[in-house]
Order: C-alpha cells, then structure tokens, then sequence
C-alpha cells in the first residue's frame, strides 16, 4: 500500500448546476484542492462524475435523460466537456491531467486490470494526475457500476491506495437527517460498517447524480475489505482537502485494520463474476472464516448454477448469506455428486485434480 496515493471521488452535484451544466468555478476550486494536494507530495487520483449532468444541456434536453442511449449521447457530449474544463483548470495551477475511461469488465478480467494499473502508475511516475470516470458511452446496465462511489473504491484497492476520500454535500454520517432531527448525532470514525450503520443512511442522490449516503458507504466498505481507509465528507473551503487527508477533515473516517490485498485476491473479492453459488454448513463455514481452511466436500450441502474447475463462486452459509468467494477446483456435476461425502469416499467415486473444493490460497472472506 502507498500511504501518500490518494484516490477523491467528486460527484456531479459538486460539479454541476442543478438544471445541468459544468459549474467551472466549482470545478476551479477542486482543481485547486487537489493541485494544493499534489504539491505537497501526495499521489493524487480524481475520480469524477458529471459527463451525463455536463452534457444533457448542450445536447438538447430538458433534464436529465432516463433512457440508456439518451445517457450515452449526453455523456459523450458531456465528457468532452469535463475533461476540458479539468485540463484548463489543473493547467492553470502547472500540473497536466490524463483522462481514463473504465468499464466492469476492466476489472473482472485479470489482464485488463493489470493494463489498467501499469497505465495509472505510469501516469503517477510522470507527476500526472489521472482522472478516472466510468465510459458511460458504451457502458450498458448490466455492466455498470452504479455509481462512480463503487468505481473510485474499486480503483482504490487496484492501485494500493493509502486513502479514498469520498465529497459529498454533507459533512459525514449522522444517526439520523440532521435537517430534520434536532438530536442527530454525528458519527466521527467507523471500525466496522454495521447493519445499524447502514440504516442511518439514505436513499437517492440528488436530481443530476445517482449516488446517495449509502452508496458511499457501500464504497467504505469496499475500500475497508481491500485495506484501504476511507473518508466521506465536505469540502467547501480552501484546504479543506488537505484537512480530510491529514486526518482532520469535516466529515466521517472508516478506519481498516486490514492489510492490502494481494492483486489476485482485489480481483477475486471484488472484480470477478462469480458462475455459481456453494452452500455450505456451520463447520465448513468456521473453517472458512475463522480457522484459515480449506472447504472440503463434507462441507459442501447445496450447489446451484453451472460451473467448471477454475471458475470463481460464492459461498454461502445455510441461510443464504455471503461469506465469500473462491476458485472451485470441481466441476457443478463433480461437486454435486461429492457433497457431503468425506475425502476419502470422494477419492474413490470421482476423478478430481484436487480433492478441496477451494483452497484456502483461492479464498477470499467476504462475510
């Protein structure tokens, strides 16, 4: 991990006009904030929105399109827009920008994540600032992010961040809408992202965004499995960049007590696309969490989808809930044929190159 590489997700309402539109003099003060950043010798990596809510204007409608291709036709206008407006204003402070356009597959797939990740260090060896968006251009429902709050936690664990601070509009998270409830709490620092936690967020963003509170939680909680602490909070004022990445900023710190991912382990928790889904009981789930085994067939009680040795699939405990992700090492027939039967009585009645289901080296806990 490199603690001085810091990835900021700026959303579109912090870029934008509500009616649609660059707004250049926030964009101006953010570029000064993460210039500011740069100089004082921090790896800096822009995760922006704002090509669908820059360009929906300019194109011709009167507010924000629902239909995909009217998004894409908006973001191709739009981003044009934005990546112009960045180079102009970072330009003015003496630092250069470069423009990547990302999509899932980026990530589910091994070798472009690697390309992905060579180019962004490349760019960060040179002093440039990378500014990462999702290519809404080409990008269709099924294979988005949802929201750039996934993206920039997702582009956080890839590339060893010591820190993903995440603007919005509030400074932090509080026990209830401090708008509408005197007793409202705010919430300093998270060690663990809880079902309460989550509860205390939102719903939607705002009109020209799509991400509300608990996306960027969602994103926390990203960031925290692969090691990397986040921050959600305001900056309004000059320095105030500054201050969320020395530890004093206006809003929520989610610390990480874990260690940094190893790539393939980022890739299997967070980027693959799992062909299937393994249950199995309470034993096999402790030794899976907590005793640092392998899952063998005894512990296998339900298969579903169809698989082959090498694919990537969730396991879940007997309810239902997840607990992780792995590299089967059975075919969906194999395993079906061998669940719950010990090794030896496996060994017997099927052929298999390896008698665990997943090896705890292929193991990622998720739960």
């Amino acid at each position: 991990m490199n603690g001085q590489r810091r990835i900021i997700k700026i959303g579109s309402s912090s870029l934008t006009s509500p009616e649609g539109g660059l707004n250049k003099k926030q964009l101006a003060f953010y570029a000064a904030e993460l210039a500011s950043l740069h100089r004082q010798g921090h790896e800096v990596l822009l995760v922006t929105s704002g090509a669908v809510a820059a360009g929906f204007k300019v194109i011709g409608y009167e507010s924000r399109p629902k239909l995909l291709h009217e998004k894409q036709a908006a973001a191709a206008v739009g981003q044009a827009l934005l990546m112009q407006a960045y180079q102009e204003a970072l330009a003015s402070e003496g630092i250069r920008c470069a423009q990547l356009l990302l999509t899932r597959p980026d990530f589910t797939t091994r070798g472009r994540g690697r390309n992905a990740m060579m180019t962004i260090e490349e760019l960060l060896r040179q002093g440039v600032i990378p500014i990462i968006n999702e290519n809404d251009t080409v990008s269709t429902d099924e294979l988005k992010f949802g929201d750039n709050d996934m993206l920039s936690a997702l582009v956080a664990n890839l590339v060893g961040a010591g820190q993903l601070i995440i603007i919005t509009d509030t400074d932090g998270l509080y026990t209830a809408d401090p708008r509408y409830d005197p007793n409202a709490r705010k919430i300093e620092r998270v060690e663990e992202i809880t079902g309460e936690l989550m509860s205390h967020a939102g719903g939607a963003g705002t009109s020209v965004g799509t991400g509300g509170m608990r996306s960027k939680i969602e994103a926390a909680r990203i960031a925290m499995r692969g090691g990397v602490p986040a921050f959600i909070g305001r900056v309004l004022e000059p320095g105030e960049l500054q201050l969320a990445a020395d530890g004093r900023g206006k809003g929520t710190y989610f610390d990480s007590q874990k260690n940094h991912l190893p790539v393939k382990k980022q890739w299997l928790g967070f980027h693959s696309t799992p062909s299937g889904r393994v249950a199995v009981d309470e034993g096999a789930k402790n030794a899976l969490i907590n005793g640092g085994k392998s899952l063998l067939p005894a512990g296998v009680t339900e298969i579903s989808g169809e698989f082959h040795p090498g694919d990537v699939v969730e396991v879940t405990d007997g309810g239902g809930k997840l607990i992780g992700r792995g590299i089967v090492n059975y075919a969906a027939w194999q395993l079906r044929a061998a669940a719950g039967l010990s090794s030896e009585e496996v060994r017997r009645r099927i052929e298999v190159n390896r008698i665990e289901v997943i090896h705890r080296d292929e193991w990622i806990t998720l739960a």
